[in-house]
């Protein structure tokens, strides 16, 4: 499927290269900027490989939640390595340019991550509530097998949107201009590029972000409200924060992640200026990526646990 699209592009494009003007016009802050990218994303890969190594070798962290989290880091690791280095290329020179295959590559991983994402924090939720509402039956019901099917799911189906996404992208046709202002190749900024008419294709995206976006976010505020009311029901002040202690960190990452992408995606953005639109697209494609595995480490005993365990282990040898 992958390498059909990418023929068709050979076949329908008259542009061969795609320039990417980044955060241009930062002058002297050209190294500082390179610098701080470089330092985050490096630090993203070092932590989210971490706590997938972690997960893998910890049998204390055997559990569906911490499954999920390893899934969550794969995500993020191919998020940040699909934008970051093509980022500190554009820092420092200026602007780069990227031949249109590889522009539409990076615009298939992009929106697969990011799907995926979406699909797994939906499921991450389902997982909470389930743990929370109904303790006694958590066990029985998120088996090993219901968890790789979960992920399984999300990713076929992110796969397959994400495919149908390209598709359309790749049905239209551009001759010029070739210029994109932004640090990587996003969906509004490269249909700007297209001499075909665009209607059909962006009100297909607008249909999949609703899908994608607006109803696995209504599930999961479903999913807290439920949490919220079986917490409150609690006596015990101790039992109430000890049951909202295992889902914070997830709640956390949600607010970040759905609402730096509601507001590009799926809110009016006429009157957004582009450097806005710029931080928050580096909000969640750099950002979150680094700071989810802090999140989920720095406020959870049991990756410490795990991470003192291995590290005292690995000292007695």
């Amino acid at each position: 499927m992958f390498f059909s699209i990418m023929t068709q592009i050979m076949l329908k494009s008259n542009i061969t290269t795609i320039s990417l003007l980044g955060f241009h016009n930062m002058g002297k802050f050209n190294l500082l900027v390179f610098t701080l990218i470089l330092m985050i994303y490096c630090a993203a890969i070092c932590g989210n490989l971490l706590i997938i190594t972690l997960v893998s070798y910890s049998k204390s962290l055997h559990s569906p939640m911490y499954f999920f989290l390893s899934q969550l880091s794969l995500s993020d690791i191919i998020l940040i390595t699909d934008i970051a280095p093509n980022m500190l290329n554009i820092v420092l020179h200026g602007k780069t340019s990227i031949s249109f295959p590889g522009c539409i590559t990076q615009l298939y991983f992009f929106v697969l991550s990011e799907t995926f994402e979406c699909f797994l924090l939906t499921v991450m939720s389902y997982d909470r509530y389930l743990a929370i509402c109904y303790p006694l039956h958590y066990v029985s019901i998120m088996s090993q097998v219901l968890c790789i099917t979960l992920v399984f799911a999300a990713l076929l189906l992110s796969s397959s949107l994400t495919s149908f996404i390209i598709h359309g992208v790749c049905s239209l046709e551009f001759c010029g201009p070739n210029t994109i202002d932004q640090f990587f190749c996003d969906f509004y900024p490269l249909m700007k590029l297209s001499c075909s008419d665009t209607s059909i294709v962006r009100m297909e995206s607008t249909l999949l972000c609703t899908a994608v976006v607006v109803l696995p976010f209504l599930l999961i505020v479903l999913s807290y409200i439920y949490i919220a009311l079986t917490i409150s029901n609690i006596s015990s002040i101790s039992g109430r924060l000890k049951s909202f202690s295992t889902c914070s960190s997830h709640l956390t990452v949600v607010s970040i992640f759905y609402g730096t992408l509601i507001s590009m995606y799926v809110l009016p953005n006429e009157g957004q200026s582009q450097m806005i639109s710029k931080i928050l697209s580096l909000l969640y494609t750099v950002f979150t990526p680094f700071i989810n595995p802090f999140i989920y480490s720095l406020r959870n005993k049991d990756i410490k646990n795990a991470l003192g365990y291995i590290t005292h282990t690995k000292k007695s040898l």
